[in-house]
């Protein structure tokens, strides 16, 4: 998964534009579009993210890696 495409899933899904998302963040809006190409990214700015949308993306990607199997 990249981790881009499931931020934009997630902002569709609740609703939101990019511009109101990179109003949040703060960032340009071309940014945004950036980061929904990205294939991985900054924690600390996904961690900005995660609180922003209200969405664990963290979870998402350990999901993904582990199939839900925490060791």
């Amino acid at each position: 998964m990249k981790i881009g495409s499931r931020i934009r899933q997630v902002l569709l899904a609740q609703g939101h534009t990019a511009k109101w998302l990179a109003e949040e963040i703060p960032c340009e809006r071309t940014n945004v579009y950036d980061i929904f190409k990205r294939d991985d990214m900054n924690v600390k700015l996904l961690s900005r993210i995660c609180v922003v949308l209200q969405h664990d993306f963290f979870a998402d990607l350990s999901e993904e890696t582990f199939g839900g199997k925490n060791a």
